[in-house]
């Protein structure tokens, strides 16, 4: 039986939330944003208002089909997200590691200049926000999805390379150093 599907997802007080069980869609709504979620059918979701909390439930007679599991405990985990998105919202920092390396905000656009003979622009999503301090890029939203995957593709432009450690990482993210050539 899936465990994290059985737990229910509170819902604070500045949280609204909307179920429509005929199109299985989620609507969350809270101070940092407006978000919607489109559910399997086979999950069951429910909002009891008086418990302010969401309960997602599964048939029993399915309920040790494994894709049913997966399928609950990935709604129930989906919904969470979105409820604690919608209340603090989630932030990824980025740092760019290299000389005369750089990033810049200009509007909705983020101009990179990582060592390319062109600047490369990315034009973030709706929803996510940028920041850009000195060497570090904080990539913040209420829609965890959006804000990791926004994140990815910064970073894909110039992964961190392991001799010098050059290009651009997360912040936590430890990049294992190799030795360079060995003269002899």
């Amino acid at each position: 039986m899936s465990r994290i599907g059985t737990k229910p997802v509170p819902v604070p007080g500045n949280v609204k939330v909307a179920v429509d069980t005929g199109s299985c869609t989620i609507k969350v709504e809270g101070p940092k944003g407006k978000l919607e979620f489109v559910h399997h059918a086979d999950v069951s979701v429910n909002y009891a208002e008086a418990d302010n909390q969401v309960v997602c439930s599964i048939p029993e007679d399915r309920r040790d089909q494994g894709r049913d599991k997966a399928l609950w405990g990935t709604t129930r985990a989906r919904i969470a997200c979105m409820v604690q998105g919608v209340v603090d919202g989630y932030e990824k920092k980025l740092q760019v590691i290299g000389v005369g390396w750089n990033a810049q905000a200009q509007g909705k656009t983020l101009r990179l200049n990582v060592g390319y003979c062109h600047p490369v622009d990315l034009q973030a999503p709706e929803g996510v926000e940028f920041k850009v301090d000195g060497e570090f890029v904080s990539i913040s939203g209420p829609d965890k999805e959006q804000v990791g995957q926004f994140a990815a593709v910064v970073r894909s432009k110039r992964p961190p390379e392991p001799y010098k450690g050059k290009g651009i990482r997360y912040v936590d993210e430890y990049v294992i150093r190799k030795v360079g050539k060995s003269m002899g």
